[in-house]
């Protein structure tokens, strides 16, 4: 499928998302949004990606933040929608897809961009990435997740901090506070990214889909995470995987995983 916004490649079970628009620093806007909704759950449904990795094109940017150009006139209500449509679209259905989503950190990531960088299941960083949610500077407020997710990952203080600042942290801050996992040199980040991908893609595909559900749903209100731990423990034990991982246990050899 061809996309005007976004570059998408799928390489030995590896399906790599660009945002490709380097002359805006990747900006967001709706129609990259609905693109990127698109290739995550083209991406997702193909029994062959076991792992999803997202960057941005370029050494500048990840996403440098929401395209401010589509709502700077928007009303109370156009913004709400936005705010909805867009966390539905894209955001949260990215924290909650089945395949494991890796962002890796390329420059800046401020706003919608640090923003699509929490949504994911954890972050790498290259070492020149600048991450922060710059909207109150703006006279708004983080709108696709970000004064949900940044307190869960680094503590209600710091995201206080953060948002009420407006500021920019850099690589080694994030990492020091738990918002990415590694940080590592620029021209090393995809490769790096691509290390730990092959390590995802040694496991069970549907017992890492799994446990992603039962570790979200700990930051659902309203849901029991350990009932959907239980739950998610008991359904791996009808799959072929299961039957799989514990028969090449016991014959100490390496299991072969079918995902289902």
């Amino acid at each position: 499928m061809n996309f005007e916004n976004i570059l998408v490649t799928s390489e030995n079970g590896i399906g790599q998302i660009t945002i490709n628009r380097p002359s805006k620093l990747n900006a967001l806007n709706v129609a990259t949004i609905q693109e990127l909704h698109t290739a995550f759950e083209n991406l997702d449904a193909d029994a062959e990606t076991k792992v999803i990795i997202i960057t941005g094109e370029g050494e500048k940017a990840f996403v440098a933040g929401a395209d401010i150009s589509e709502f700077a006139h928007f009303t109370v209500e156009e913004g709400a929608q936005l705010a909805q449509q867009g966390q539905e679209l894209l955001f949260d259905f990215v924290e909650n897809l089945r395949t494991p989503v890796i962002a890796a950190v390329n420059g800046f990531a401020l706003g919608g961009g640090l923003e699509l960088a929490m949504a994911c299941h954890f972050r790498v960083a290259s070492d020149n990435a600048k991450m922060g949610l710059p909207e109150v500077s703006l006279g708004v407020i983080p709108g696709y997740g970000g004064t949900q997710r940044l307190p869960q990952l680094v503590g209600k203080g710091r995201a206080m901090e953060m948002i009420m600042t407006a500021g920019m942290i850099d690589a080694e801050t994030a990492k020091t506070y738990g918002l990415v996992n590694h940080v590592v040199p620029q021209t090393e980040l995809l490769e790096f990214v691509k290390g730990i991908a092959s390590k995802i893609m040694r496991n069970s595909p549907v017992a890492i889909g799994q446990a992603i559900k039962a570790v979200n749903a700990n930051f659902k209100d309203g849901v029991d995470g350990y009932k959907t731990e239980i739950k998610s423990f008991g359904k791996c034990f009808g799959t072929e995987d299961f039957k799989e991982g514990t028969t090449a246990f016991l014959e100490k050899r390496k299991a072969s995983f079918s995902g289902k």
